[in-house]
């Protein structure tokens, strides 16, 4: 098969599933933009947090970096590489530690969302044998893939391309995989909850184009930015299809099969990716430039617009809530404690966990402070208990109690296709609390210091503020619990409900269209206030079965009624001042730090087990069938580096890595973009739902590059920024090529398959 024979087929799905698409965003873009502006106007109370939330984000520092080998597919070989994972949270693979530092440009930059890591090579097979069904290998020939080391990472896509990783150790294994965890979670996080009409109207727009598909349920694959969201939603409509008519067209032994297989996919996901960016950006800039006349018209007739909501609302109530309430009390009623009891028993004992830790590192601190001379030593630690959220192994403790999370028997009755949709955002959840518990500890204790006498009052202090803290912490994340509790419910119950419901009230619902006055059509939908009186219809024992939960006080949940007051009025002020940089005000240094020093100064959230580029045993480089390496392409013979067994406290080792001079133009995070390539133009940055939520960017054009160039040769650097999460494509030649690995040998510049 050839691109050539793929790019119609693939342009037409796109257009079509896009095009249905844009339709409902254009509808959920002004019930969203009505919600925004009522919820302006009217508020809505809710308890008020205690912590604080810091506002200016962290981008100081570098969440991990270290060696580990990369097998190269175009060529079959395994090759150390220097990652790099920024505070955004991205791969960033350079050639080696030395071009890291000389600030070359990377290999590759892969945006993980959408990927799952996988640490068994049986495992990555099985995937893979169930992705081109009736071409498994046969017992005895070699598999898709051989890992040399007995510690493998493989990062799986169902759509795009793989990368294989392997370490030496167990331990590296271990670090190296909560670290891409943290990658895959964050990225999988969707678009920042800050877009109160953006987002809600694409999550709205998604859920409404598969309810129309008769899919209802949670979706795995609603992660990443809007364009990865919508390239899969195109994808799993599509490729089923070219499963069946290319998949018997396939020639050679099983492997190669599986291998043009996995190519075939991600050049057609890379394809369906460009057309879809190009579609969104076309439809969300139309809304905008729509939205001042719409927001005019709502203020002006708000008033009217809620009146003939209720209106409509009731008529549907009248019509729906009796055969709703009977599929509630029949089908979901009996169930909703057993669901509630599945999720709040790990989400309970991760926030117990995060307490934990926090507590934990503040005393240790303390303990440190006593033991090695007060105030001198103070900023050293606080630079370290600020990236705490951020810290993937110590934070590893926290996460994996949600992996206790099963709904056995309920999963299949309800339409719950994975439980990860869940355990990923109790996850957010735990590091959002855990930084803000440490920010607000932070801006306490910063506030105390002028009014210390010396080393016990710095201890007295502190003890007293962590105590303060943790009281903020138990009622914040109680309110958190409680709040993600109702929403986990709704997200199980609601799609069933409508599916349920479909069959005798789907089909009635146009004969309400005509209540609705023409100049309101684009602010109320009889859809949308269908399912909000469905919602109602099960809201009531939802809310009830959360709080009979919180009065058994199993898991240490506050009752509604309990409202903490603000003890500390004057707190969220302290947040609004300038973020505290302990470095420059309590390091001792007299003069500041010109801005390369603190740029060299950055710190690295987690330690490095193994520092020193680790050599496989020779034959290990070498995959059966792969070419003869070129004479200058051969390894050094040796040994294999011994990791240490003793690892120090990861508290201890927050080693000091460079990050090289800052980048004047941003770097877009392509997921195994050749960064030696020019990228698209800029584009503004938009953002998606709870389930999964990813910042999305662009990039400047990087440096072009010819060669090595030499030490002396000062280049831009690739640091990649906060914009830089989202997956960006570089534009595909018109004219369709066979399809083959794009990239080069190891030798050449382009290395990687672009997406």
């Amino acid at each position: 098969p050839c691109l050539t024979q793929l790019c119609s087929p693939v342009a037409e799905k796109t257009g079509k599933v896009l095009g249905e698409f844009c339709r409902c965003y254009k509808e959920q873009y002004g019930i969203a933009l009505f919600n925004s502006v009522r919820y302006e106007i009217e508020g809505n109370g809710g308890p008020q947090a205690q912590l604080l939330h810091r506002k200016v984000p962290l981008e100081d520092h570098v969440i991990y970096s270290g060696n580990l080998f990369q097998y190269i597919e175009e060529n079959k070989k395994w090759r150390n590489r220097f990652c790099v994972v920024p505070h955004n949270y991205g791969l960033v693979l350079y050639e080696n530690k030395l071009a890291y530092e000389r600030e070359l440009p990377p290999r590759v930059l892969v945006n993980s969302a959408g990927y799952k890591i996988l640490t068994s090579v049986d495992r990555y097979l099985e995937l893979v044998n169930s992705s081109l069904p009736g071409v498994t290998p046969k017992s005895g020939h070699s598999p898709i893939l051989k890992c040399p080391t007995d510690f493998p990472l493989i990062l799986w896509h169902p759509y795009a391309r793989h990368y294989y990783f392997c370490v030496m150790t167990g331990k590296e294994q271990e670090k190296w995989r909560a670290v891409f965890q943290d990658c895959v979670r964050h990225c999988n996080n969707g678009i920042s909850e800050d877009s109160k009409v953006e987002a809600p109207a694409f999550t709205d727009a998604v859920r409404m184009y598969r309810q129309s598909k008769e899919q209802y349920g949670t979706w795995d694959m609603l992660c990443g930015n809007e364009t990865q969201v919508l390239s899969n939603l195109v994808m799993e409509e599509l490729l089923p299809e070219l499963r069946s008519t290319i998949g018997p067209r396939l020639k050679g032994k099983a492997q190669e099969r599986q291998r043009t297989w996995i190519q075939i996919s991600d050049a057609v996901y890379r394809m369906v990716y460009e057309q879809t960016k190009a579609q969104y950006d076309a439809a969300t800039a139309k809304c905008e430039q729509e939205r001042p006349q719409m927001e005019s018209t709502i203020r002006t007739d708000m008033d009217q617009i809620i009146t003939s909501k209720e209106h409509l609302a009731s008529k549907i109530r009248a019509f729906v809530l009796p055969k709703a309430e009977v599929c509630v009390r029949n089908h979901v009623q009996p169930y909703i404690s057993s669901i509630l009891e599945a999720l709040m028993t790990p989400t309970s004992q991760g926030f117990a966990e995060v307490r934990e830790v926090f507590f934990k590192e503040v005393t240790d601190m303390n303990m440190n402070i006593v033991n090695e001379g007060g105030l001198e030593k103070l900023a050293e630690y606080m630079e370290k208990l600020s990236h705490l959220a951020f810290h993937p192994v110590k934070m590893q403790s926290c996460y994996e109690k949600m992996d206790q999370l099963k709904l056995e028997g309920l999963q299949q009755r309800f339409d719950v296709s994975s439980t990860s949709v869940f355990k990923q955002r109790a996850q957010i959840h735990m590091r959002q609390q855990m930084d803000d518990a440490v920010y607000t500890f932070e801006t306490l204790l910063h506030q105390e210091l002028g009014k210390l006498q010396g080393k016990d009052d710095l201890c007295k202090s502190i003890q007293r503020i962590l105590e303060r803290v943790l009281k903020k912490y138990d009622y914040d994340s109680s309110t958190v619990r409680k709040k993600f509790f109702r929403e986990a419910l709704l997200q199980i119950t609601i799609p069933f409900l409508l599916k349920k419901l479909a069959p005798t009230c789907k089909g009635e619902l146009a004969k309400f269209q005509e209540l609705i006055f023409e100049d309101f059509a684009s602010f109320i939908l009889v859809e949308n206030t269908y399912e909000e009186v469905v919602l109602q219809s099960v809201m009531k024992d939802i809310m009830q079965a959360v709080k009979e939960a919180a009065v058994q006080r199993k898991h240490n949940l506050y009752r509604d009624s309990m409202v903490m007051h603000n003890s500390d009025p004057n707190l969220h002020l302290l947040g609004e001042g300038v973020p505290i940089d302990w470095g420059e005000e309590h390091s001792g240094q007299p003069e500041a730090e010109p801005d390369a020093d603190k740029r060299r100064r950055a710190k690295q959230v987690v330690s490095v087990i193994q520092d020193d580029e680790g050599v496989l045993p020779y034959e290990a480089l070498l995959q059966p069938g792969s070419p003869e390496p070129r004479e200058q392409e051969e390894p050094d013979c040796g040994a294999p580096p011994s990791s240490p067994d003793g690892v120090e406290k990861i508290r201890e080792a927050l080693a000091k890595e460079s990050l090289g001079n800052d980048a004047k133009a941003e770097e877009q995070l392509t997921n195994g973009t050749d960064a030696t390539r020019a990228a698209p133009s800029p584009k503004p940055r938009a953002d998606v739902q709870s389930e999964a939520k990813v910042a999305h960017a662009t990039p400047a054009s990087p440096t072009a590059g010819a060669g090595t160039p030499s030490p002396s040769t000062e280049m831009s650097c690739h640091q990649p920024s906060d914009k830089e999460t989202g997956e960006e494509v570089a534009p595909l030649s018109n004219e369709c090529s066979p399809l083959q690995p794009t990239g080069t040998t190891e030798s050449g510049e382009g290395v990687q398959t672009e997406f």
